[in-house]
């Protein structure tokens, strides 16, 4: 047996997201699908989290055992013959037999884009995609892999927002009602003994204007379900002056779901990387 470590970008909007469901499209579906066809295996690819319906990934990293001798160059290859031009096999390789997409990995980073249709972000773009001097229009191609934002953001008030979640916090007040245990991506044994524990720790948070777009990057040791959609859709209301951005502490000691704000749209979401220890971990080239 080879364990493969197979690293895949894809396009989240024509799918029910990574798990498989039956009867519906799914990206864990389609590449079990696809590794069924190439090498005659019924196997299930196991991924590093999984990503919810419409939601994006640069970088999503799944393992599998397979019993057939094929050259890593040709596994690629071959997959991405038979998987659809929305999910590309970025790398195949193989790695050690206690590699494991989910549990080995310590890390991950996700960005979120927000094309705000008024406000300063309408500065930063040109008159084409304008139809007046205070509102632009979202291009075709690019409203399935943004949130198309109604409302004027200030992004130094959401930057204070969004600093006021680094370090180690129960998240408790920005998970769904029914947190995704399989997301957490911890790699302490420790942690995991405590299943129920909405404790992370983010070492990175912070909003930019790229090209017009508002781009939220946040990295953490883990994320409940939900959480960054709830974190983006609470520095939203922060970002419109509709929500103080001290207020964030507060909503943190809540425990609260209802003490955040709502949950952004999911096309805005995209896995940029999962990281590894050293010896697996390859995370920075796919940026």
């Amino acid at each position: 047996m080879t364990n493969w470590k197979i690293t895949l970008a894809y396009d989240g909007t024509p799918y029910r997201g990574w798990q498989v469901q039956p009867g519906l499209p799914t990206v864990q579906g389609l590449l079990a699908e696809a590794i069924e066809r190439t090498v005659g295996e019924r196997v299930l690819p196991q991924g590093s989290g999984r990503t919810d319906a419409g939601v994006h990934a640069l970088a999503q990293v799944a393992s599998v055992a397979l019993e057939a001798g094929i050259p890593a160059a040709n596994l690629q290859r071959a997959l991405n013959r038979c998987l659809p031009a929305s999910i590309r096999v970025l790398a195949v390789e193989a790695v050690a037999a206690g590699f494991h997409a989910r549990h080995s990995a310590v890390g991950k980073t996700y960005e979120y884009r927000i094309f705000p249709l008024k406000g300063e972000g309408s500065s930063r773009c040109d008159a084409v995609s304008r139809c007046d001097s205070a509102e632009r229009i979202c291009p075709p191609m690019l409203a399935p892999a943004v949130w198309p934002c109604p409302w004027p953001l200030d992004l130094g008030v959401m930057n204070r927002a969004a600093q006021a979640v680094v370090g180690e916090h129960d998240f408790t007040s920005f998970a769904a009602c029914d947190p995704d245990l399989a997301t957490r991506g911890l790699a302490s044994s420790l942690v995991d003994a405590e299943p129920r524990s909405n404790v992370r720790s983010i070492t990175r948070s912070g909003w930019e204007w790229v090209d017009g777009l508002a781009i939220y990057r946040v990295s953490a040791n883990g994320f409940l379900h939900h959480m960054v959609r709830n974190l983006v859709g609470t520095f939203v209301q922060v970002g419109a002056h509709r929500l103080d951005a001290e207020a964030i502490p507060a909503i943190l000691a809540a425990l609260n779901r209802s003490a955040a704000g709502p949950t952004a749209p999911a096309s805005g979401l995209f896995l940029v990387s999962v990281d590894y220890p050293s010896a697996v971990d390859s995370s920075a080239a796919f940026r």
